[in-house]
């Protein structure tokens, strides 16, 4: 009777206990919802942090500026506002200095021992030097002040070791001849799926067609392993799969328009935050899963040649600065990330030798750390052919970082250029992308234009004044 009463004792105290938890943490999220809900445009809203590298040497000197800016709910910079912020550092790095930009501001370290975090005075132009310790790994930096939605930005410390060359053979690029106007619209089947239509000025029709007469003459698709999984990018129903690519595929060169091929090499988005490896491929040892990715690579090169509608151009990774296929290819293992890479470019050049391969790295405007990865693809002899940039302001600089790279790339590597990712500032981006030095510039791709940030479609798919953009482009830049 006893244990019985004290077994209904527990229950009823574990029951309270989760029921109060739960209160916890609904009354946690609604006060942080009213803490950072949206707020009208030209009152500030959010910290944007912009790290000048996100790969950095884990060998206690190497430094980078993080750049602080206050924006509001549309992204637009507010300037005059200065607020009490916090700074935070976890992981093996340290604050060295925090400046306005162009004096250095008075500020109270609160952990003196360690640097882990300190108050400052926080503003659009605020600069923070970050230096790293002697630990592989990452660090995570956080800039924080009340009634803002923080930023914040992960960096990876690498020690790069010595090179090992994946092939011995001397490659000679390929270079592009035409002049890029593109668009990355893997979204497009399944906004159809969901019965979205397309129009200009009333008059319905294709997206690809109305972006064609537009100037748009090149398409992008990503494609992921295995997407239908229940932790994949499109669970059970497998958009962006090999028989969806296939299926684009047919209607971009039905278009007459040519074909940029996105590999992930996941189930799932990969980016600088996450290259997690096909479940497939879990627990391979490495040459293994070198010949995964090869087959693989070479049995979607393969049937998309079947069908008649190769790719044009390949990427082997999608934003690839941190590597890809996590752990075995991360920017920490440079000989076997290189390997992997090398599998990628093999398998396509043994499928169909003419397409254009790009390395493509979220690089705008980080200058330092482009180098740092391209330099040791050199080292490694990866063969490729073109250099990919993703631009969004919000994590790569400003304009004119972007242009300094891109020229400093094309020069440095006598590689042709493009920025293979962006959305906003349309016009000025472009000017950047088709006028790199010495011919080297190719053009751009603009990310999902049909239904996120400033789309060339409204939400109802009809076109818009951005669309209507691109024609001046086109004349400008394409002949």
């Amino acid at each position: 009777m006893l244990k019985n009463t004290q077994t209904k004792l527990f229950l009823l105290k574990s029951t309270l206990l989760v029921a109060l938890s739960l209160m916890l943490i609904a009354n946690i999220t609604i006060a942080q919802n009213r803490k950072f809900k949206p707020k009208p445009p030209g009152v500030p809203s959010e910290i944007q942090v912009t790290p000048y590298k996100t790969t950095m040497i884990a060998d206690g000197k190497d430094e980078t500026i993080i750049t602080i800016k206050i924006i509001d709910s549309k992204g637009d910079v507010i300037k005059d506002v200065a607020l009490p912020g916090t700074f935070k550092v976890i992981g093996d790095a340290k604050i060295v200095h925090i400046s306005d930009g162009t004096i250095p501001n008075s500020f109270t370290g609160l952990d003196k021992t360690n640097d882990t975090t300190w108050k400052s005075t926080l503003k659009s132009g605020t600069e923070v030097r970050l230096r790293t310790g002697r630990t592989r790994g990452r660090v995570k930096f956080v800039a924080q002040a009340d009634s803002l939605f923080p930023g914040s930005t992960e960096i990876h410390t690498v020690q790069p070791g010595t090179p090992h060359l994946v092939t011995t053979d001397k490659y000679q690029p390929k270079t592009i001849n035409d002049k890029i106007i593109g668009a990355d619209i893997s979204f497009l089947p399944e906004l159809e799926s969901r019965g979205m239509k397309f129009s200009e000025n009333g008059k319905p029709g294709d997206a690809i067609e109305i972006m064609k007469q537009h100037g748009f003459n090149y398409i992008r698709l990503r494609i992921f392993n295995q997407p239908a999984n229940p932790k994949g990018y499109s669970p059970k129903k497998g958009f962006c799969d090999l028989e969806h690519t296939k299926a684009m595929a047919k209607r971009i060169k039905a278009a007459g328009m040519k074909f940029l091929l996105d590999f992930h090499y996941s189930d799932y988005w990969a980016d600088p935050q996450q290259q997690n490896k096909p479940a497939a491929w879990a627990g391979q040892d490495f040459e293994t899963l070198k010949k995964s990715l090869y087959d693989y690579t070479a049995r979607v090169m393969q049937q998309l040649k079947d069908q008649g509608t190769a790719p044009d151009m390949v990427q082997v990774g999608n934003e690839i600065n941190h590597g890809i296929v996590w752990p075995e290819g991360a920017i920490n293992n440079l000989d076997s990330l290189s390997q992997l890479l090398y599998q990628g470019v093999k398998a396509v050049k043994t499928v169909n030798p003419s397409t254009i391969i790009m390395l493509h790295i979220a690089l705008g405007g980080q200058s330092a750390e482009s180098q740092f990865f391209l330099d040791n693809m050199a080292k490694r002899n990866v063969p490729f052919d073109v250099i990919g940039l993703s631009y969004y302001p919000k994590w790569h600089g400003t304009l004119e970082d972007l242009q300094k790279n891109m020229a400093d790339l094309a020069k440095r590597y006598n590689k042709q250029v493009m920025v293979a990712e962006y959305s906003q500032l349309k016009e000025q981006v472009n000017d950047i992308a088709f006028t790199a030095p010495g011919s080297k510039a190719v053009g751009s791709f603009i990310w999902e234009p049909l239904s996120t940030w400033e789309g060339i479609f409204d939400r109802d798919g009809k076109a818009n004044v951005y669309m209507n953009v691109y024609p001046g482009i086109a004349k400008k830049y394409v002949k």
